[in-house]
């Protein structure tokens, strides 16, 4: 039998499963995600679970279970069942489905931190880190910066000036998993029954991390590289692990794009120290582009705000604006298309 305490199961979770017409059955929690079932760790154990047809045909895709959900289950075998019901969702990481205008893809659920992962190389980049932290905070998730490989040689002055309009809004780690006093406060920033997902692009070695956090393998790597001393990156799924009387920590694949999916305007602007400034810009609605009496323009001017944080800015909100006209549009034409179904059923009874 497993204690699913150790995997965050509360009073919260429990209330919330009371409200559901399936709570006289099992719950677990999603470990993993394949193509085509779910893995699942349960008080029976491991085992494998189907989407039922009310689950898999009645919601949109991405309110389909993710690595983290909790979900409630009919078991019909000793380690297979049907997931009948996902419990409403909290503190959720959203991303925009690739390929898509305004659909999102659940990366995972019931979070309650975010490493946002960079290495200390050619690969850093700072826009990354901002889209990853806009999205992060929307989800009402605290963010923390990972960056590793600080055995190697980088320009410390260089890294903190690029970071220092967000490092006071985050807490800041340099690590490298060939140094393990680096790692140690890492670990203990991890508290029992936390959910951690590690976020960031492919080869980071957000799969070593892991593994240097639990002192144990339990993720692969590829081969350690002489030069990076981290694995080659290898994750393919997003997978929970659990840390020895600690936290869940959830792997990703590395990402190339990573699009936000929210109407992020005021998160952004905190983010981004924009609404400091934008408190005493002459209009109330003033988009900060070339309106008279702006003073986000002029602190651009002024050098109090630099440049490039300007333009990040700018770009991330016409991003986020755009999606969420998207789906608005989206949801407005489905509006309509079920009126039309109703409106059809209505005419072929008369």
């Amino acid at each position: 039998m497993n204690s699913l305490s150790s995997y965050g199961w509360n009073d919260d979770l429990f209330q919330l499963k009371q409200i559901s017409q399936y709570k006289h059955l099992f719950h677990g929690r999603v470990t993993a995600v394949n193509k085509t079932n779910y893995e699942v760790i349960a008080e029976r154990g491991r085992l494998l679970c189907e989407l039922a047809g009310n689950v898999l045909y009645g919601r949109p895709s991405s309110e389909l279970p993710c690595t983290g959900d909790w979900i409630i289950f009919q078991p019909f075998d000793d380690n297979k069942g049907i997931i009948v019901d996902i419990l409403p969702r909290k503190h959720t990481l959203y991303r925009k489905k690739s390929g898509t205008v305004s659909d999102r893809q659940a990366i995972a659920s019931h979070v309650d931190k975010a490493f946002i992962v960079q290495s200390l190389d050619a690969n850093f980049s700072i826009r990354r880190t901002e889209r990853f932290m806009v999205q992060i905070v929307e989800g009402n998730i605290q963010p923390i910066l990972v960056l590793t490989k600080s055995d190697l040689s980088f320009n410390r002055r260089q890294i903190d000036e690029s970071l220092k309009h967000m490092g006071h809004q985050m807490p800041i780690f340099f690590t490298s998993i060939l140094l393990p006093e680096t790692i140690l406060p890492l670990r203990e920033s991890i508290k029992r029954g936390e959910t951690i997902v590690f976020v960031g692009s492919s080869g980071v070695g957000k799969s070593s991390l892991i593994n240097a956090l639990c002192g144990r393998t339990v993720l692969t790597t590829s081969e350690i590289s002489k030069s990076s001393g981290k694995g080659r990156h290898t994750s393919t799924r997003r997978e929970m692990v659990l840390m020895e009387d600690n936290g869940i920590l959830i792997d990703t694949p590395g990402v190339r794009e990573f699009g936000l999916a929210s109407d992020s305007s005021e998160t952004l602007a905190t983010i981004f120290e924009v609404s400091d400034f934008a408190e005493s810009c002459r209009f109330e609605d003033c988009k900060h582009v070339d309106e008279p009496g702006c003073k986000v323009i002029e602190a651009v001017n002024n050098g109090l705000l630099e440049l490039d944080v300007y333009n990040s800015y700018l770009k991330l909100r016409k991003e986020s604006w755009y999606f969420s006209a998207s789906e608005y549009e989206k949801r407005k034409r489905d509006k309509s298309f079920a009126k039309i179904s109703e409106e059809a059923k209505r005419l072929k009874k008369r």
